[in-house]
């Protein structure tokens, strides 16, 4: 059986660093058996949850855009990599937006106690969290951790590894820190033999 990741890339710049550290986490992915699919979220055409709460009784958003594509890919996962920039101590607004549209995640799960993902695949499902901040702050990751782990409740995922490096306006190039470009690539590596081991 296919051993599916879908790789959410939250920045705007592509080969930059956070692409790089992305790009050995699915490298790392790959080689351990998943097939890994990525999304440049900020170059999708949707917008944001409108609140209007469609999805309390119904399985599809009311939105007619490119989400429900996206949905069905987040149902079928057995592995998420997140991987984004710290912005105004969040997350960026399109990969929020993104999080914001799978709302239908939540009312199956919550209102209307009948998840979309099924207990056999919950225990498989796992999501690897990327993420880099220009400054050096103790407290700069909190927010992204809280939207992020948050998300992996919503969509039934378990929060596996992270990969936090901060101070990025000093160091600039990631390819500075050959150890942080290493740890990518050897958490993508163990999310996915994870996965391929869970799936048997």
């Amino acid at each position: 059986m296919t051993k599916k990741i879908v790789a959410l890339f939250g920045s705007n710049v592509l080969g930059g660093n956070t692409d790089k550290l992305l790009t050995e986490a699915i490298r790392g992915a790959e080689e351990a058996g998943c097939s890994v699919e990525r999304v440049d979220v900020v170059r999708l055409n949707l917008s944001g949850c409108r609140q209007i709460y469609h999805c309390m009784d119904k399985v599809h958003c009311a939105i007619q855009d490119e989400a429900e594509k996206y949905l069905t890919m987040l149902k079928e996962a057995d592995g998420i990599i997140i991987a984004t920039p710290v912005m105004t101590y969040g997350i960026p607004g399109q990969l929020k937006s993104f999080m914001d549209r799978c709302q239908p995640f939540y009312m199956a799960k919550y209102h209307r106690k009948n998840s979309f993902i099924t207990p056999e695949h919950a225990k498989i499902r796992k999501t690897l969290f990327i993420c880099i901040s220009g400054m050096n702050t103790p407290e700069v990751f909190i927010g992204p951790l809280l939207t992020v782990k948050a998300f992996c409740q919503i969509i039934d995922t378990k929060y596996f590894d992270e990969l936090l490096q901060n101070d990025m306006d000093t160091i600039k190039k990631i390819e500075t820190k050959p150890d942080v470009l290493k740890a990518a690539y050897e958490k993508g590596r163990a999310l996915g033999e994870a996965i391929t081991k869970a799936r048997g």
